[in-house]
């Protein structure tokens, strides 16, 4: 028999991305799948906090094991900006997603103007949590290392990837294709972390 777990989101994309890379005998469904839901207020100070309280909450709410995660963006000369505010850095609400990731990139390019590159070092940052109605079960984190770039560059991805430079790959998050995102992307290696934690759970 499966183990149903909700996945606390409404994006389909996101729980695509999760069956994509978890195996096992698992059915996953979206907080859509459930009438009623009150939204979980992420007002947590720290991302493990936000994905945490997602997940206990949906849980309780669901009677069913759930998994939240909560990520953004790191800038070290911002001390830590965006952070948790990653999604409205920029203050303002908007119906199109393309729009409000324009305007959170154009207040981090304009806090950064004159930053040389060595100093423009950043992170994304993503913490996942699965948790029952009554304990915590795992919790995972995943990082990605980059700078921050002087402009948009790049057509792919969401968010903030196209002023994130990684290194190693010497392109933005938003030159790179969907495979080659999962493959590197800090949401992917915090899913690759939990994968083995949850085979060994669902064994037992």
């Amino acid at each position: 028999m499966k183990r149903k777990i909700v996945v606390a989101t409404s994006n389909p994309g996101k729980i695509a991305e999760l069956e994509a890379m978890l195996e096992g005998d698992i059915e996953l469904v979206g907080l859509a799948d459930f009438e009623g839901l009150v939204e979980i207020e992420e007002d947590g100070l720290s991302f493990a906090e936000n994905a945490l309280k997602k997940a206990a909450g949906y849980a309780m709410a669901t009677g069913c094991w759930t998994i939240a995660d909560d990520s953004g963006l790191v800038i070290d000369s911002l001390g830590g900006a965006p952070g948790v505010k990653s999604a409205r850095f920029s203050g303002e609400k908007a119906e199109d997603r393309t729009l409000l990731d324009h305007k959170n990139m154009t207040k981090v390019l304009k806090l950064l103007e004159g930053v040389p590159k060595e100093k423009r070092t950043a992170r994304f940052v993503c913490c996942l949590c699965l948790t029952s109605s009554v304990e915590v079960l795992i919790q995972t984190k995943g990082t990605l290392e980059g700078f921050i770039t002087e402009k948009e560059i790049g057509e792919n991805g969401f968010g903030y990837d196209p002023i994130f430079f990684v290194p190693h790959l010497n392109k933005t998050v938003a030159q790179l294709t969907r495979e080659e995102k999962n493959a590197i992307s800090h949401r992917g290696n915090a899913i690759r972390k939990l994968k083995p934690l949850l085979n060994r759970l669902l064994s037992e």
